[in-house]
């Protein structure tokens, strides 16, 4: 350990060595935080795999330089996302020449996504990491805690992780409702062009610029990272962003639920599928239910949700899309009087 400092952790010493500009070894990172050689290393190797940090040359020779343009590692307690987010801006002040409504797109999303670590995590650290590359803009917030996905399936009594990605997705969803409304992920993932949250060993990814989005493995496990992409070029505004979902006197009133997501599989057969996909949507007026992907529907599937459910919820309405031919005739076949489209 380097002489009249004390001993840090790894990420932090990682952290301090990189904020000098200059290269650096795992031998540097362990005498600073006081761990072996190999216990750096493996540190650092994950770091370059991440694309969070460059490796040149082999051996003792190997050396470390920073592959961000900001990277801070917070403790949470006490921690205020709106003055990192000010500490953002004053150190990357080509922030500046981003056009004002772009960077309040972006500043939205990173105190959103900062805040939820702070207020829902139960975790000890939160690490933001910023990547500006001309027009191109990366913001990758992780931290140590329970897991978004766990605490979500734990507070709502659901059956697995996947189940807590499809009730993210609806929107107002939310284990903190005294304060927080369950809007942040939502608009967040809907605000910028690729938007991933991984936790638990699975990842939820939206790609706006495609329209599209999946869930699939990831090597996240322990704690949550978001991650999201901007290109600061293309024109946007959170008027824009809540417009689509907000009615004249802009209250949060409808919501788009991609159906494949609700499941592991491609059909939809049961009366419990219905009634978990249906949760919590009580809350809006309007659902747009896409079922891309969904090749089957059962008589209990759509008999529970378009009918029992409807009637017992008459001020939410369900608008079904992107149906095949056999979803649309089941639908259509319980529902002689509904009007759907394709």
């Amino acid at each position: 350990m380097t002489k009249g400092k004390e001993r840090v952790s790894v990420a932090q010493a990682t952290e301090e060595l990189a904020a000098g500009g200059a290269a650096f070894s795992a031998g540097d990172v362990a005498r600073r935080a006081g761990v072996t050689r190999q216990a750096a290393y493996a540190h650092l190797s994950k770091l370059v795999a991440a694309g969070r940090a460059r490796r040149d040359g082999a051996g003792r020779g190997t050396r470390y330089t920073r592959s961000w343009d900001f990277h801070r590692v917070y403790p949470i307690s006490g921690l205020d996302e709106s003055a990192v987010w000010t500490e953002v801006q004053a150190e990357l002040p080509q922030l500046a020449r981003v056009p004002s409504n772009v960077r309040n797109v972006v500043g939205y999303c990173f105190t959103e996504m900062l805040n939820n670590a702070i207020d829902h995590s139960t975790g000890v650290d939160a690490a933001a990491t910023i990547w500006l590359t001309g027009d191109a803009l990366t913001v990758e917030i992780v931290d140590d805690g329970i897991g978004v996905f766990r605490r979500i399936r734990e507070e709502w009594s659901l059956p697995d992780d996947l189940a807590s990605i499809a009730e993210l997705s609806k929107g107002k969803r939310t284990t903190f409702p005294e304060r927080h409304s369950g809007e942040g992920i939502f608009f967040t993932s809907k605000a910028v062009d690729h938007f991933e949250l991984a936790s638990g060993g699975y990842r939820w990814r939206v790609d706006n610029t495609r329209r599209d989005m999946a869930v699939g493995e990831s090597t996240t496990r322990r704690g949550t990272l978001v991650r999201f992409d901007v290109d600061t070029s293309v024109d946007r505004s959170l008027a824009a962003v809540f417009a689509p979902y907000t009615n004249v006197d802009t209250e949060f009133d409808r919501s788009e639920i991609v159906v494949h997501l609700l499941e592991a599989g491609a059909a939809f057969l049961s009366r419990s599928e219905a009634k978990r996909l249906a949760a919590g949507l009580d809350q809006f007026r309007v659902v747009t239910l896409d079922f891309r992907g969904v090749e089957d529907v059962g008589q209990g599937f759509v008999d529970e949700l378009f009918r029992v459910w409807s009637r017992e919820h008459p001020n939410t309405r369900f608008v079904p899309i992107n149906m095949n031919e056999g979803v649309r005739f089941m639908v259509e076949r319980g529902l002689p009087g509904n009007q759907s489209r394709s």
